[in-house]
């Protein structure tokens, strides 16, 4: 996400676009402990999008 877009959210859209990305992230490490995902780069982008 842009840094533009993320200016023009409202603190309850970044509170859910942080809750939902958190999910995402807890999803692919589950599923690549389960089993290796196709694209292990997935969860890197995804960490990524978390520490920003």
């Amino acid at each position: 996400m842009k840094q533009s877009e993320i200016k023009n959210l409202s603190a309850a859209e970044l509170q859910e676009k942080l809750s939902q990305t958190k999910k995402t992230y807890a999803d692919l490490k589950m599923a690549h402990a389960m089993s290796p995902i196709e694209n292990p780069l997935q969860i890197r982008s995804v960490e990524e999008q978390l520490q920003d």
